[in-house]
């Protein structure tokens, strides 16, 4: 069989290759949204929506893409975003996220919902820089405590999330029983059936092992069943008195993912973070939501220069990350793109996923007469 570089050309073949490998209600889970999926068209429309401008007449010969971030030099503006199904759509899919982007040269942010524990992450997930993102869970000692936990292990970066403090209304993931918890059904397990390659290359390698670890870094005891309704999965009491108390606790760079107001941005700052995320979770959460590109504007005007500004949501090309730069955005990050390019071809399929959106921004970087990221400019790019 041909290599996955010479069957997957962009993003979006390798989410072709990922709906063929993958279970339906599996690739439905990673693929789409929240109720009508408004949110998840929103996204993609709001990006596709802005044009970019070029200069003329501009020595381009020598183009790079890095940035810096919190001192890390990154070979290109671009992050893994926190995934938690990596480990179902691939055999321990997060060390092959890991590496992929250590090999990259960019970060990936750990999620406290992943299937591997952040320990084996930071030990065998190469030498890149290491993020963790936390939920903060209705136990705010343990919260507490396994965010000291990712100091010791080793990671660089916190990211406190913040807009996914209810279950989101997934109706086709209940329909299809692939919910978390998982609800086996005939129509799934014939559906799994169907699917022999990720069946026994994923789940049958879990199975040899003894099973999947469930939940090793999230801030609950009872692993086994987190959902007794004894703890709350999530702190719906979470608010700036908690941020303040996980800002005094983390002593390194601390990330507020899931903003969207320019208010809350300003608070951000206000209480010491050092960066946000621009971000509607993916559009899996408030299916009325603003697509992020759309509110990057307004965020980097209110702090934009004191801090770097991220986003995700609905980037599948690099001209999209560039769009997203010449906005002001420092960097980023992948979530979709990402598993898709997991279920394709595990690492390598991830890897040759970064390949592609660094060649694409690269190339559209040089037809905007642009040699590094520091001449992009709000002048390049036109919002209608």
């Amino acid at each position: 069989m041909p290599g996955i570089e010479s069957r997957a050309l962009n993003v979006e073949d390798l989410r072709g290759l990922a709906r063929k490998r993958l279970p339906r209600g599996l690739f439905d889970y990673i693929d789409r949204g929240n109720e009508d999926d408004v949110a998840l068209r929103r996204n993609r429309e709001a990006l596709e929506r802005i044009k970019l401008v070029p200069r003329a007449l501009v020595d381009v010969s020598n183009r790079s893409q890095a940035v810096e971030v919190f001192g890390r030099k990154l070979v290109a503006p671009l992050g893994i975003a926190p995934v938690g199904p990596a480990g179902h759509v691939w055999f321990e899919g997060e060390l092959a996220l890991a590496r992929a982007a250590s090999r990259a040269g960019i970060p990936m942010i750990l999620s406290s919902a992943a299937s591997t524990a952040m320990e084996s992450v930071v030990r065998h997930g190469g030498q890149g820089p290491k993020w963790f993102q936390i939920y903060m869970s209705g136990d705010r000692e343990l919260s507490l405590a396994t965010i000291e936990r990712a100091a010791t292990a080793g990671f660089e970066v916190l990211v406190l999330t913040v807009d996914s403090i209810l279950t989101s209304n997934r109706e086709f993931a209940i329909r299809s029983g692939f919910t978390i918890p998982f609800r086996p059904t005939p129509g799934n397990l014939l559906d799994f059936a169907g699917h022999p390659r990720w069946l026994l290359g994923t789940m049958g390698r879990y199975c040899i092992r003894g099973g999947m670890d469930r939940f090793p870094n999230y801030p609950i005891v009872d692993k086994k069943n987190p959902w007794n309704g004894k703890v709350a999965m999530k702190d719906v009491s979470l608010d700036w008195k908690v941020l303040a108390l996980i800002r005094k606790l983390w002593q390194g760079p601390l990330v507020v993912k899931g903003i969207s107001d320019p208010r809350d941005a300003a608070l951000c700052e206000q209480h010491g973070v050092d960066g946000i995320v621009v971000s509607n979770h993916g559009a899996i959460m408030l299916d009325s939501s603003m697509a992020p590109i759309e509110l990057l504007p307004a965020v980097i005007a209110e702090v934009g220069g004191r801090m770097p500004v991220f986003i995700d949501g609905g980037f599948r090309r690099g001209t999209d990350v560039v769009k997203a730069l010449a906005l002001g955005a420092t960097a980023v990050f992948l979530g979709r793109a990402t598993l898709f390019a997991l279920a394709a071809g595990g690492e390598t399929g991830v890897a040759h996923a970064l390949n592609l959106l660094r060649a694409e921004i690269d190339r559209t970087m040089g037809l905007l007469g642009c040699p590094t990221l520091g001449h992009l400019s709000r002048e390049h790019a036109v919002i209608p």
